[in-house]
């Protein structure tokens, strides 16, 4: 729970959490994060900050706010880029694209501010050096020169604030002519949408032609529709029951939404229910696990077939059975089929040939062992249970489809706690890596 993180344990959530908003959110619903945030240049995978990532996804309203709370421009990542550097890098690529241009304008206009900082410190210790070589009498002009220097940067920082608020002028402007056309083009779609709402697609009745949306509600409801066309009840009845479950998913938490929003746009995806039992038994007779282990389907809650793409889900809720457990045995199995589909290399949370993101993941590994080695059974027991996996396929697979099957059941908080507490290099890897995989192949 809340109460119980730690102070670095709530610091590095804080953090964690200031990511994930700035790849997937707006800037107005994380600002208040932001002012929890002790220290705005902390680094995160490959050295990078918040800046490098708010550069790299040419996001001129979070890059405005990092610069204005004092973003260093000049830290550079393992790959020695600063933010300037990578903005250029960024215009080069997508010359025709104007937020990224405007990104590069920010902190080309910025940069110097620091360069003029690093400069006065250097000064100023040059001068202190000094001082303890020198007289007395030296001191004062030491201090008058300081005062001088320090005049000389307050108004060379108020110029380049009207610079900025000049240029942010400019860019409203264009943005307000650009929505406008968006205004335009969105009528013309959603009259042209209504037009054809009859039309189908995919074999069996796929999913109706529909609009994107920019509403949160309607995004929320179009995915979970999505689901439930994806989905079938074999035995029983509860419609209501399997949208609340996928709803339940989608509200909890990011790292769980992330999931549902990816599969809702695969058309591949297939979800096979059981609502009359909490075992698979009926749907699937065996079941074969990525290490090779074998198990009846009397003895399995739920099971993600990677050959038919399809996921089995027993769901009935009753007393030994709560509705968080069957949401947890749902988003582990989904997870599961979002990791083969998304990056094609058998189940695993990441592209074939990414060394460097096997090598995370393989250390990943190596810090829940030695804290399974530390906790002993106070592990976790979804950890627990892809450290038990035979294979190492099935290890790095099962352990990155533990973050949302814990999220899950524990819900946001608790489930981010422990997953902080217990498996910190996991929960980054799947904030920072997987989410944004699935978020940015998204199709809806």
């Amino acid at each position: 729970m809340a109460s119980n993180i730690s102070a670095g344990g709530s610091e590095r959530y804080v953090e964690e959490r200031v990511l994930a908003g700035l790849v997937t959110g707006s800037l107005l619903q994380h600002k208040e994060l932001l002012d929890r945030l002790e220290d705005v240049d902390v680094r995160y995978l490959r050295q990078r900050t918040l800046l490098h990532a708010g550069v790299g996804l040419g996001k001129a309203d979070w890059v405005e706010e990092l610069l204005a709370r004092g973003a260093d421009t000049g830290i550079t990542d393992d790959s020695q880029q600063n933010t300037l550097s990578s903005a250029e890098e960024m215009v080069r690529q997508f010359p025709e694209d104007v937020d990224r241009s405007e990104v590069l304008r920010l902190v080309t206009l910025v940069h110097p501010r620091d360069q003029v900082i690093m400069h006065r410190l250097e000064s100023s210790s040059s001068s202190k050096s000094a001082d303890h070589k020198t007289s007395v009498d030296r001191s004062n002009q030491d201090i008058a020169s300081l005062k001088s220097s320090v005049d000389s940067l307050r108004r060379e920082m108020k110029s380049l604030v009207r610079q900025l608020s000049s240029s942010f002028e400019e860019l409203k402007s264009q943005v307000c002519g650009r929505d406008t056309l968006l205004r335009c083009l969105e009528e013309a779609v959603t009259s042209t949408a209504e037009d054809v709402t009859s039309m189908k697609c995919g074999p069996g009745g796929g999913a109706a032609l529909s609009t994107a949306t920019s509403d949160p509600v309607r995004a929320k409801q179009e995915c979970v529709d999505a689901m439930m066309r994806r989905t079938r009840i074999v035995y029983g009845s509860g419609v209501d029951e399997m949208r609340r479950f996928y709803e339940r998913l989608y509200d909890e938490d990011d790292l769980t939404a992330c999931v549902i929003k990816y599969l809702s746009g695969d058309d591949r995806v297939k979800v096979m229910v059981e609502m009359e039992s909490e075992y698979i038994g009926r749907m699937r007779k065996k079941a074969v696990f990525l290490d090779g282990t074998r198990r009846n389907g009397s003895e399995l809650c739920s099971f993600c077939d990677f050959e038919s793409e399809t996921v089995y889900l027993g769901a009935l809720v009753n007393s030994g059975n709560s509705e968080g457990y069957v949401c947890a045995e749902l988003a582990c199995a989904l997870s599961q089929l979002s990791l083969k589909l998304v990056f094609g290399n058998e189940g695993r949370p990441y592209s074939k040939r990414d060394a460097e993101q096997e090598r995370e993941w393989k250390r990943a590994l190596d810090e829940v062992k030695e804290e399974r080695r530390k906790r002993g059974e106070g592990i976790h027991v979804c950890i627990n249970y892809a450290l038990n996996s035979r294979s190492q396929l099935g290890r790095v697979c099962y352990l990155a489809s533990a973050v949302p099957e814990i999220i899950a059941y524990n819900r946001s908080t608790e489930g981010r706690s422990l997953l902080q507490q217990q498996a910190p290099l996991l929960l980054s890897l799947y904030s920072n890596n997987v989410m944004g995989t699935l978020l940015a192949k998204a199709k809806r």
